[in-house]
């Protein structure tokens, strides 16, 4: 379970830190967007008070709770998953990968009410409107990680 502790402690840490680099010390809240390597990277300014792209973002304090929650749920129940089905080394990362990030942005939602997004890809005449941050890149990462990696033999 260190892989996991470690994973996930790398992640919210890198997460945070690159959080306050680009919001505090670039001051991209006040600047709202600095164009970093256009159009492929730029930092855009959004807080989100919802889940993805938008999704359930009433900036409520209901809302904010229950998303704290969930996440918090969603952290214990992967630990919880990773620790009875072994898999392996790989979907230890990636549950820490998951945890991290999830952790990550409930920081985000305790200190700011929302999660500080800041990353805006785009690409080929793509015009990406939406932000994420690197908890995002973490959950997601992570989610798919533990499933690809989970154990798949069936108890006989």
């Amino acid at each position: 379970m260190r892989i996991v502790f470690w994973a996930g402690l790398a992640t919210f840490l890198i997460d945070q830190i690159s959080k306050y680099i680009v919001v505090h010390a670039m001051n991209l809240r006040e600047i709202g967007s600095i164009d970093i390597w256009p159009p492929l990277l730029n930092f855009r300014m959004a807080w989100n008070y919802g889940i993805n792209f938008g999704f359930l973002s009433g900036d409520s304090a209901l809302t904010r709770w229950v998303l704290i929650a969930v996440a918090l749920i969603i952290s214990a129940s992967v630990l919880w998953w990773v620790r009875s089905d072994p898999a392996g080394k790989w979907q230890k990362i990636a549950a820490g990968l998951l945890i991290g990030g999830a952790l990550g942005n409930v920081i985000d939602r305790l200190r700011y009410g929302a999660v500080a997004d800041f990353l805006n890809m785009s690409c080929c005449g793509f015009d990406n409107p939406y932000a994420f941050n690197v908890a995002d890149i973490g959950v997601f990462a992570g989610a798919i990680g533990v499933v690809i990696f989970s154990n798949s033999e069936k108890p006989a």
